[in-house]
């Protein structure tokens, strides 16, 4: 397995990075920004929420998104919904009231919807663009990159929203999505397209990367780790604002410095994921982000602050180590012309549990004490590595990181993946 300066040698890769670094940014400016700015024009709560409500819906559809990245090739398809995104959203600037406030919810639904297609055509366009010994330090990359922007973009975008209003930040967000079309158009690659069956099915098409991840002997089980993982820590985002308050007796605002510590350790922990993945293996690597992760939420039922910085640090590092292992798993594992339909399966189960559980988190902490709902997330969290730990699972992946995994059974992997594609034994990966 590469290091983190062997892929950053490769010149197509950085320019991916570098598009990344633009999209990436007009995608957090925008997003939190919209909320606040709902909740100036409107004074509800609720309203404001609606924003992220807007921002979740589209995952439903990630199957079709999916199968679109597939069927296309992904750097002209990249191109072309960064060009729309930057499009799509200066309609925000026709919004000048409570009585066009739909507007919003309309034009956050869209995008959305293409950070859904810009996430399943990436996954495919670095399969095809590294070796697979580079995925893994590569996905960290980019890893490190969203959640560094995620800690300045949001405070750039209410600092611009506070002294010179929202249209500048439409307009910021449309030119970062223009620039980074501009830089994917100069990436040169020889891409892989799903080959089409003439008697498949369009269901069958859309659904095939379920049916391959729920085959495979040990994406199965990962999946189901990250499921449960990501569902529990849900339940976070509900509970941490008890913790400032009850717990630390500080203010509301005091969640920043909890966030940015999270944040920080996020970044670190997308740049070491690779050194993981390399010295114990993909399995053990999403085996010890889970137990961080799991450690770290039970601090937040504490009331001595190191202890709670620790934890936010420990959930930052724990959560990285197990996207990008699971990522970087499922592109190795996946077929090139079925990378779309897997990322968009990926996506599905990282943010409908974590939805779920925050809304039935928002719901039992006002019958039960916070302390009780991050104990229950805790355990929750590291019966998510249970999968991973199993007799199965451990016979599924080699010792040596990089080394074919052992997929099931012959007449599953070795005729065709409903695509029409033949299925290799071993295969692909990505972050996001």
């Amino acid at each position: 397995m590469g290091t983190n300066r062997d892929v950053l040698r490769v010149p197509g890769f950085r320019r991916l990075a570098f598009a990344w670094v633009f999209s990436n940014f007009g995608d957090s400016v925008l997003f939190l920004t919209a909320a606040i700015w709902v909740k100036q024009l409107t004074g509800s709560d609720a309203a404001a929420g609606l924003v992220f409500a807007a921002l979740g819906l589209p995952a439903l559809l990630a199957p079709f998104t999916g199968r679109l990245a597939d069927r296309y090739r992904h750097r002209p398809l990249l191109i072309f919904n960064n060009l729309g995104a930057g499009v799509v959203i200066l309609a925000l600037l026709a919004v000048r009231g409570v009585d066009t406030v739909w507007l919003v919810y309309a034009v956050i639904f869209v995008y959305a919807i293409s950070s859904y297609i810009t996430a399943a055509a990436q996954s495919g366009l670095l399969r095809d663009l590294l070796d697979t010994r580079l995925l893994a330090p590569a996905n960290g990359i980019l890893s490190s990159i969203d959640q560094g922007l995620r800690i300045v973009s949001p405070l750039a975008g209410a600092g611009m929203l506070a002294l010179w209003g929202m249209h500048t930040v439409v307009l910021l967000a449309s030119a970062c999505f223009l620039a980074a079309a501009l830089i994917l158009a100069t990436l040169k690659l020889t891409e892989t397209v799903a080959a089409r069956d003439a008697g498949e099915t369009f269901w069958r098409s859309t659904t095939a990367g379920v049916r391959f991840m729920a085959r495979h002997r040990l994406l199965s089980r990962a999946l189901l780790t990250l499921g449960i993982a990501m569902g529990a820590t849900g339940i976070l985002n509900v509970t941490i604002f008890a913790t400032v308050e009850q717990g630390l007796g500080r203010p509301p605002e005091f969640l920043s410095v909890l966030l940015g510590a999270q944040g920080v350790m996020a970044v670190l922990g997308g740049l070491t994921a690779s050194l993981v993945i390399r010295r114990f293996g993909v399995r053990r690597c999403m085996v010890f982000g889970v137990a961080l992760l799991a450690g770290g939420v039970l601090t937040t039922a504490l009331t001595f602050l190191p202890l709670v910085l620790a934890g936010a640090a420990a959930v930052g590092t724990g959560a990285s180590w197990m996207v990008i292992a699971f990522v970087t798993l499922r592109q190795e594992e996946t077929p090139p012309g079925m990378q779309g339909r897997t990322a968009a399966v990926t996506q599905v189960m990282t943010n409908l549990p974590q939805v779920a559980a925050s809304m039935l988190a928002a719901v039992l902490i006002g019958l039960l004490p916070y302390q009780v709902l991050v104990m229950a997330m805790s355990v929750g969290c590291l019966l998510a590595a249970a999968p991973l730990l199993s007799r199965h699972a451990r016979s599924a992946v080699p010792a040596v990181a990089g080394e074919p995994v052992v997929t099931g059974e012959p007449a599953d992997a070795g005729d065709d993946d409903g695509t029409g594609t033949p299925v290799r034994a071993f295969d692909g990966r990505r972050v996001e």
